[in-house]
């Protein structure tokens, strides 16, 4: 088997991409302090097609160099907006019929391996901070919660990791039952 040349993998151009049908996920980021992390899920949306991500509260935004030096671009590609007050978002996104997910340990949370999405939903995913998770406030106001079944010693992955964990997931499931 031969490893594939960067020239061969067949990519979407910054314009084609802009104009392919997305994933029907939003990502929210809540909080998020690292901007590494950041980065990491900008390039996570690109992969993909995720249609937009929107930056809450103490989220940075770009351009950043941190946030382009895990970005690798997709902050020029992925559609991004800055907005204040995730509860502000959560209740505009309700509004517009998208349902609410936020990734988060709670009880009566659905495991990610049982979640099963709609066909015809669009989803949006909140991550939270890397030390206090999903604010409570939007944890309540979600139509659901999803955990990350893990089972070692540790309590937690990170933003980006999980980030890349649920959105794989999801779309697998959407690409079936949209196919």
């Amino acid at each position: 088997m031969r490893k594939l040349k960067n020239s061969e993998l067949d990519r979407l151009s910054v314009e084609d991409f802009k104009q392919v049908k997305k994933t029907p996920i939003i990502i929210v980021l809540d909080n998020i302090r690292s901007l590494n992390n950041i980065g990491s899920v900008f390039r996570t949306s690109d992969a993909f097609l995720i249609e937009k991500i929107y930056l809450c509260g103490i989220t940075a935004t770009p351009p950043h160099k941190d946030i382009h030096k895990t970005a690798l671009g997709s902050t020029d590609t992925v559609d991004w907006e800055y907005v204040e007050n995730t509860m502000d978002l959560v209740e505009r996104l309700k509004a517009e019929n998208v349902k609410i997910c936020s990734i988060e340990q709670a009880e009566n949370a659905t495991m990610l391996d049982n979640f099963t999405p709609e066909a015809n939903t669009k989803y949006a995913l909140v991550f939270g901070n890397e030390v206090k998770g999903v604010a409570q406030k939007v944890v309540s106001a979600s139509d659901t919660v999803i955990e990350i079944p893990q089972y070692g010693t540790k309590h937690s992955l990170n933003i980006s990791v999980s980030c890349g964990v649920v959105v794989w997931d999801i779309f697998s499931k959407l690409k079936t039952i949209t196919e």
